[in-house]
């Protein structure tokens, strides 16, 4: 029999051996491979509490920008993106679910920050252009997407990406909840407590303790 990945493997340099040993490690759902890639991150992450799981299949680019805190949770096929100092912080108690994808964006003033508590729903996209505020105990639904950046789109003789765009920080209160597939805006800022129907476009801010539902999105009702 012809042992061609066995002769492949042979012929790697010792960094390229370290590599494959590493994708199998990253990938891999035992037990063991699960403790392997806390132990790695811990000595790459800017910090890391105790009790923190790391599933197969994620990304992390930048982990030295990047603080977890205890009993946070980093399921399968999750990537996370730190761009520049500002970096991501997962509180304590957060859940990020199966292919959940944070991105600050930029080097310089992007940066996701994410509160004690938080759950956030598989298949989930946040972004954090000029920062991303998420408050302690939100609820986030599968399929959410927040991009706080909207093109301008004026000029139709210049292709729409050359126009830049509307970006601002955004900001989520504690205690709130997103229904599934739910899209937020650059002025989305959404209010303590608030509820958001499944499907719905946030594309102005939300008082805190509010019920809003459509797109755009419109207070229905008042929690209290």
């Amino acid at each position: 029999m012809e042992k061609f990945f066995t002769n492949a493997f042979n012929n790697l340099s010792e960094e390229g051996k370290e590599n494959f040993y590493k994708t199998i490690f990253m990938n891999d759902d035992s037990e063991y491979a699960a403790q392997l890639r806390v132990d790695y991150y811990r000595s790459k992450f800017k910090s890391m509490g105790e009790n923190v799981r790391i599933g197969k299949g994620v990304n992390i680019i930048n982990p030295q920008y990047i603080s977890v805190g205890n009993d946070v949770q980093i399921s399968d096929g999750c990537t996370l993106i730190a761009r520049g100092e500002l970096g991501i912080t997962l509180g304590d108690n957060v859940r990020l679910q199966h292919r959940v994808y944070l991105d600050t964006e930029r080097s310089t003033e992007g940066y996701i920050n994410i509160g004690r508590g938080c759950y956030i729903g598989t298949g989930t996209t946040l972004f954090g252009h000029r920062g991303l505020e998420i408050g302690t105990d939100c609820l986030f639904a599968q399929n959410i997407t927040l991009t706080p950046y909207s093109h301008i789109f004026d000029d139709p003789d210049r292709i729409i990406y050359s126009q830049g765009g509307h970006c601002e920080k955004v900001t989520i209160g504690n205690d709130v909840y997103l229904g599934m597939g739910c899209c937020v805006m650059y002025s989305g800022n959404i209010g303590e407590g608030s509820v958001i129907g499944a499907h719905s476009t946030v594309v102005k801010p939300i008082p805190p303790y509010s019920v809003a539902v459509g797109t755009p999105a419109k207070v229905i009702k008042k929690r209290d």
